[in-house]
């Protein structure tokens, strides 16, 4: 990600823009609960024909606003209704003395023996195409 500064990117980051850019993606984010800090309560909704995923809600259990690093909890719906025990995305934005940046997705879970097929949902492309649609309305703004 050339030329975009860590912190730039965070700020969008931790804003709602993702159903604007990517609707395909998220139809929507809501605030449920909380002011953006931890403990802060997400409600996302995915758009129709997305097989068994509706909405979810997402905690944040960590948020370093020096470090640039996030990390939501799945808390309900979404995912722990196709049989995970645990989903949680890890976000660092990392950055260099030359003004750019690397987005860091990671993601644990855990999924119940018998929906083990249901771990094909995770995949790093929805990630990738999260931070390209980033990085172009960060340039264009």
């Amino acid at each position: 990600m050339s030329s975009l500064r860590a912190a730039e990117v965070w700020e969008v980051y931790l804003g709602q823009l993702i159903p604007q850019l990517l609707p395909d993606v998220l139809s929507k984010v809501e605030v449920v609960a909380g002011d953006g800090g931890v403990g802060t309560v997400l409600r996302l909704t995915f758009p129709l024909g997305i097989p068994g995923l509706e909405y979810q809600k997402e905690k944040f259990i960590k948020i370093d606003n020096e470090n640039f690093v996030k990390e939501a909890l799945v808390i309900e719906g979404g995912l722990l209704d196709l049989g995970f025990l645990k989903y949680l995305v890890r976000l660092e934005i990392v950055g260099d003395a030359d003004k750019t940046c690397i987005i860091r997705s990671t993601v644990e879970y855990e999924v119940e023996d018998e929906h083990t097929g249901n771990a094909s949902f995770i995949t790093a492309s929805t990630f990738a195409r999260i931070a390209e649609a980033i990085t172009k309305y960060i340039k264009a703004h």
